[in-house]
Parts: structure tokens; sequence; C-alpha cells
């Protein structure tokens, strides 16, 4: 490695752990300001709010990554550009494309950060990020985030299972309906007004039972105020919280998923969008790096400042669609695969012709 890549690159990696250093005990503050009405009403522990704000650095600093990663090259490759460093290492033979290696080495330690960071770290800060919030600031803990949430899923080949909403702390759940069939053909359906899980002998009571079992000439229907009965599924596990997948391993999200695929989860989407922005995340690294690099490296009228506004126009744009497309994914026909890497490639597009411009 030559003086010119040590160089570029202890700058390249110094100004993003800055920019970090920065902007995360701001986002700090502006978050205990929001919420500190609310600790000191609900007696929060000092020791769980210091936990949440290790799990709130991690989960901050991953979710705005993108922005810090743009700003920190944009910023020190103005710097040298306004120092005409870059003239002068251009003058002295060296291509565009030799100047960039150190960049790209910079960026290749980023984006392996970040993909440890979202397999390993990020899984159980934004564990410890929800679940602080949703005990201790929105009340109801993950019970609430349950609530009202309607769940179908096939529990087997030929079983489907329906619940309208189950709560987590009394096992109950309401509007339960389970229907098996044979072939195309439905063979009985069960409905309850609703039905209590018993731990003591794992089995589950139904209220308001009804049977109706389909036969050729008439059906056969069964009913009962109450009734004691074994099923295969467990209620919890029919209704994961909507954060689920972000606090699971990479392992066990790929189960997770597989499982929720063939339990014909509702939410599937969401969870495939999980899986695919920890790859995407790390390479979107490459392409602000190279577009940063584009933008920032020629020497403006405007100088350091107008590099900044254009940089920071492009960064929060790459942000703004890549959260539109992940809830696209989540909420309409959209593929997840799709909507996650569209942005990468539109921006590595982008990245492609600004580099091209730049070598001119």
């Amino acid at each position: 490695m030559k003086i010119i890549d040590k160089y570029i690159l202890k700058r390249y990696l110094a100004t993003f752990v800055t920019m970090l250093l920065m902007f995360i005990p701001i986002a700090i503050v502006i978050d205990v300001s929001e919420k500190v009405n609310k600790m000191i009403e609900n007696k929060i522990p000092l020791l769980d709010i210091a936990i949440y704000y290790y799990h709130f650095t991690i989960y901050f600093a991953n979710l705005l990554f993108p922005i810090f990663l743009f700003l920190s090259v944009i910023w020190f490759t103005s710097k040298l550009a306004n120092n005409t460093e870059i003239i002068a290492i251009l003058s002295s033979g060296i291509s565009f494309s030799r100047f960039m290696r150190p960049f790209i080495m910079g960026a290749t330690i980023v984006s392996i950060f970040a993909l440890v960071m979202g397999v390993f770290l990020v899984p159980k800060a934004s564990e410890g990020f929800n679940n602080f919030r949703y005990t201790y600031l929105k009340g109801g803990g993950k019970e609430s985030m349950r609530d009202n949430s309607n769940v179908f899923r096939q529990i087997s080949d030929n079983e489907f299972i329906y619940v309208g909403n189950f709560n987590q702390t009394s096992k109950v759940a309401f509007n339960f309906s389970l229907e098996k069939f044979k072939g195309q053909k439905l063979d009985f359906k069960i409905t309850a007004n609703r039905i209590k899980w018993n731990p003591k002998d794992s089995t589950y009571t139904m209220f308001n039972y009804t049977k109706r079992k389909v036969g050729e000439i008439n059906d056969i229907i069964e009913s009962a105020e109450k009734k004691d009965t074994v099923f295969s599924f467990d209620l919890e596990d029919l209704t994961p919280v909507v954060y689920v997948a972000e606090t699971l391993p990479l392992n066990e999200l790929y189960r997770f998923i597989e499982k929720e695929k063939k339990r014909g989860s509702s939410n599937i989407n969401t969870y495939l969008v999980v899986l695919y922005k920890k790859y995407s995340l790390p390479v979107s690294a490459f392409i602000l790096t190279i577009i940063a690099v584009a933008v920032s490296s020629m020497k403006r009228r405007g100088g350091m400042g107008l590099n900044l506004a254009i940089g920071i126009g492009l960064a929060f744009s790459f942000v703004f669609f890549d959260k539109i497309f992940g809830v696209l994914a989540e909420k309409s026909s959209v593929p997840p695969l799709v909507a996650v890497w569209l942005p990468n490639f539109v921006f590595g597009i982008l990245a492609i012709y600004l580099l091209r411009n730049a070598k001119r």
C-alpha cells in the first residue's frame, strides 16, 4: 500500500467515525428531550435507560448508516479538492481509477462492518430498542402489538386456522376458527367466540363452541357453551410481534421465514425486506462512496458548501427511496427482492454516470 493510499484511507475511516460520534449524541439528546416526561412518569430504572440508549446507538447508527457515510466522504473529499490535493495527485500521473482505489478499500471495510453489525449486533439492539419503547413508552409491551391483529395460518397440509386477535398475557384468542379439508372439499369447521390455552395440561378451552361436519346430504352440527380439547398449534406462536424479524440472527431469520411461508403468514413480505436489507445495505457503501467522490472531487466556485448541499440532497434521496420501496414491498404486490435492491440499482447507474463525467 502506497503513502497516498494510507493517507486517503485514514481520512476516509477517520471522517466516517467522527461523523458517527458527532451525530449520535445529538440524536440521543433529542430522544431524551422527547421521552423524559414519560420516563419520569413511569419511574423507569436508570439501568434500563442506559441499556436502552446503548441499543439506541446501534439501532440509530445502522438506520442512518448511508447518510453518515455519504456525508463523511463528501466532506473530506471536498477538502482535498479545495486544497488542490486532488489536482496534485492526478497531475503526478495517477489515473482517476487509481485514485479511487483507497476509497474502494475504505468502502470494503465499512461494508464488512455494516454486514457484521446487521447479522450480530443489530438484532439484539432492535429487540432491546423496541421492547423498551412498547413496554415503557407506548404501554402494553409486546401485547399491544398483538391486539387487533388478524392472523390466518396454514398449520398442516389440510388444516387452516384463523384468530381475530390474541392476548399474550391471558393466552386468550377471540373469533377463532379451524377448517380441515379433504382434497378441495371442506371436511369440517370449528368456530368459537374465544379460546383459552391451559398451560397446566396443555389443553385448550373453547367458549360458544360449534363444529360443522360437512355431509353428502346434510351437515352434522355439534355445539356447546364450553369444550376442552387438544390442538397441535401454539397460540402464542400464531401471532409474532411486528418487529420479530429484526430481532433474529441471520440463521434463525432464515428458519423463521421458511416456517412463516408454510403457515401462510400475511407479514412474509415484511420479513423478507428485513432479510434482503442485511445484504443490500453493505453494497450501498460502494455505490454511495463512488457518487460522493464523483460529486466532490471537482473544485467548485461554491466550495464545500455546494458539495455538501448536493451530497445531502442525494443522501436523503437514497434513504427516501429505500424507505418508500420497503413500504411498497410490505403493503403491496411489489416483490421484496426488487423493492429492496431497486434503490441500489438506480443509484448504481447514477454512480457510473457521475464517475465517467468525473474522469473527463
